[in-house]
Order: C-alpha cells, then structure tokens, then sequence
C-alpha cells in the first residue's frame, strides 16, 4: 500500500467482522495489521476531517509521516473540548446520509459529545462486543438481561446488539425499575446481566427485600461497566451474588462498551481488542507516551472506524498496559481513577477508588458509599457516608457502628492521608443511581469566582 495510506480501501479494514477475526493473531502479525490500519486511518481523518487536517498542519505532520507505530506520537491528540468544539456534526469523515446512528454524552457540562456511526461501525461495535461476551464465558445458549440504560448512552444498544451478534438471547429491560429487574431473574431465569456495579448492589438489595436469596438465582456472569470499580467490589458482588464478575470497558467517543473486556479464565484486567483500537499510555502532565507497566492516561486511535475516526483521544481514565494472559492482545489495568475527577483535599490528591478500597476491606460494608465534601472555617472537610450491608442493617449496635467508623477513619487517614469523618448508615441510607453512574462525590465547597 501506499505510504500515506491511500492504497488501502475501506473494504479491507473492514472486511471481517466475526468476533473471533483478529484473536488469533500474534504480536508481531498484530503489530503489522495495526500499522497498515493506522495508515489508513490517519489518512481518512485527515483527508475528510477539516479539524483533523487543521490539527495535523499545525503540528507539522501528516498521515505520511507514520512509518512505524512509534510514530503516532508525533501526531496531536484530541480531547474532550475538540469534540465539543465541533458540536454536532464537525468530526464526522462521511456524509451525514451515510450515518445510521447517532449516539452522544449528557452533556451535563456543556454540549455533549457527539458520535456518528456508519453500517460497517455498527458491525464492527456489535462484533468486539459480542468478543467481550465471548471472552467473559458468555455463549448463544445463555440469556442477557441488559440493565444498561438505551438511548444516547451507548451502554444499552451496545450491549444489545452485542449479545444479539453472538447468538445469545437478550432481555431489553433498560436501567431502572429495581423491582421489575428482580421480577425478570426470578421469573425470566437470565443467566447474564449487564449493568453498572453499582445498580448490581442496588438489584441485589432488592431482592433481599422481596426475600430472594440473592446467591441463588439463575445468574452466573455479570458484565460491568461505565463507571471505576475497584476489585473490592468485585468480591462484594462476587460473594453476594454467587457470580463471575467482568470488567468491561469503554466509552462512546471511542465506540462504546467493547473496547476492552476480562476473560473469565483469568479476571486480571480488561484485554483491549488492539485490532480495532489502539492504546497510549501518556504522563498527565507532560504527554510523554510512557512504556507497558507505567502508570499514566490512557489514550486510543481508531484504526478501523469510518463514521468519525479518532485519533490520540485523550480519555482521562488512569490506568497502565500489561502483557496479554488469556489473550494476546495487551491488558489494562483497573481503572484507578479519572485525572478531571480527582480531587485536591487540604493539599492531598484523592481518588474515590482510594477509599472505596478501604470501605470494602470491612466485611460489614457494602458498595453503596458517598463522599461529600464542604469547607469548615476555610479548611475542606470530608464525610463519608457508607452502608452497612444489607443482612446487617437492623443488627449492629451503636457500638459497632462507632468502632467501625473509627477504624475506616484511621485506615484512610494512613492510606490516603486526609483526615475525615466516617458515618455508617443503614441499607438505604444513601441515593440511589438507577440508570447510569453512581454519583460518588459531593462537593459543596464554594468555587472561586
């Protein structure tokens, strides 16, 4: 093929689609397919892209320029404000009559993120998907109850048409309804649920209290995802539950969920399917790449996306790459956090992983946690609101409920190093998410102005 990429039809990055293309290869084949798929992506960004082309001439390169992999990090990246900036429409490498699906962000802070999807993104979405499912030990003969919300969310068509591609049933129940949800396990029997973890405990307090033993249901696979979960509550809802539960990973401005995704046999880390999606780690700060086993940003290019292509796109979520396990293809860590949602406390840099690691260590607190954050005599002041778990709720004592604050108190203020106030709450205490992410934090500090 030509060097610029031009050579390379469209046809050919998109010719096969079966979840299984692509998993067979070793690295150095990988690393070749991943090359003439850069190739040709940067070329079509740049190409049918003005931003991209604007992007790539003020940086002094072009699509030619990419000899090696190494080389992508000559090219700039794209954020989050690129997006927004070309709101709706702007990104978007085809014409609009050649768009079949629209998806986008809530936009809660500003104009949300916009993706387009042609036919062949569509297929290709379905196909890592039902590869993610395929990987968790999701076959044609199980049953998906998907919990993840529909509509500009990517998470519920994303799962849907995933699991419809592998061959499997699908129960279309959407997030919320918390009974209905119990309803459909005690009566519809699924053996697969998707959800955040989050809502997972929410169905599982649930059916606690229609008096279903929440160990011993039809379920056993959850497939979890859109929201930072640490492997602590992974053994909460393991233990709770009586399943396997996987990490999936992704996000709408690269494809939606099926970027990334466990394999059952090992639970060590979402393998990222590199054949379509290209990861980065970089320094925060700097933008240096940083090599496997750093920690740092997680950073992707599209190599075989048509509808809008992306390229370095800067997904905020801190993690680092790992040598494949279960698959060739690399690993990523858990997510420890997102660079825009740390927090400053009183000097200290703080995830909320950090302590949610520290809550699930005691076995008589459960997932359902808030942090909330004020300003006491202009010195930041930190509650931290968790449950106890949900058979425990009417039993312990005052007593209980003091000593276990104060050892949570210590352990974070050792761990993470900021002084806080712990309460333990009875089940039902703190609000409840029922479609998407879990609100985490609270923070009522005054902003300056």
């Amino acid at each position: 093929m030509a060097a610029d990429g031009a050579e390379l039809d469209v046809t050919r990055v998109t010719a096969d689609r079966s979840p299984e293309a692509g998993e067979s290869l070793d690295r150095d084949a990988l690393r070749a397919l991943q090359l003439e798929r850069m190739q040709w992506s940067l070329h079509h960004a740049y190409t049918n892209v003005p931003h991209y082309r604007a992007a790539f001439d003020a940086a002094g390169v072009h699509p030619r320029d990419l000899k090696s992999l190494a080389d992508l990090a000559r090219f700039p990246f794209t954020t989050k404000k690129d997006l927004r900036d070309n709101y709706p429409y702007g990104l978007f490498a085809v014409p609009l009559g050649d768009i079949v699906r629209i998806h986008a962000s809530s936009g809660t802070t500003g104009h949300p993120t916009v993706v387009g999807y042609t036919h062949d993104d569509i297929t290709m979405w379905a196909s890592v998907m039902a590869r993610s499912l395929r990987a968790a030990g999701v076959t044609r003969d199980d049953i998906i109850l998907n919990s993840y919300g529909y509509g500009l969310f990517t998470g519920g068509l994303g799962a849907h048409y995933g699991g419809e591609y592998l061959g499997a049933t699908v129960i279309p129940m959407g997030g919320g309804n918390t009974e209905k949800q119990v309803q459909l396990i005690r009566e519809f029997r699924p053996t697969v649920i998707m959800a955040t973890p989050s809502y997972m405990l929410t169905i599982a307090d649930e059916m606690a209290n229609q008096g279903m033993d929440p160990s011993n249901t039809s379920l056993r696979v959850g497939m979890f995802g859109a929201e930072p979960w640490t492997n602590e509550m992974r053994r909460e809802i393991e233990t709770r539950l009586g399943i396997d539960a996987i990490d999936v990973y992704g996000l709408s401005e690269v494809i939606g969920p099926g970027v990334a995704c466990e394999c059952v046999e090992t639970k060590d880390g979402p393998h990222i399917w590199e054949d379509h999606f290209y990861p980065e780690i970089i320094h925060p700060e700097t933008g240096e790449v940083l090599p496997d086993g750093e920690p740092g940003e997680l950073v992707f290019t599209s190599l075989t996306k048509v509808g809008l292509p992306i390229i370095r796109y800067r997904t905020r979520d801190l993690t680092r790459l790992l040598p494949g396990s279960a698959r060739v293809m690399r690993r990523m860590g858990k997510i420890t956090g997102r660079s825009d949602d740390m927090l400053i406390i009183r000097g200290v840099n703080v995830f909320p992983t950090q302590i949610e690691e520290i809550l699930l260590r005691h076995d008589a607190l459960c997932g359902h946690y808030q942090l909330q954050i004020s300003r006491d005599n202009h010195l930041d002041k930190v509650d931290v609101l968790v449950e106890v778990r949900h058979e425990l709720s009417d039993t312990l004592s005052n007593a209980q409920r003091a000593h276990i604050s104060s050892a949570v108190a210590h352990e974070i203020k050792s761990g993470v190093g900021i002084s806080v106030e712990v309460h333990v709450l009875e089940t039902g205490r703190i609000e409840r998410t029922l479609v998407g992410k879990a609100r985490r934090v609270i923070d009522k500090r005054k902003k300056p102005d």
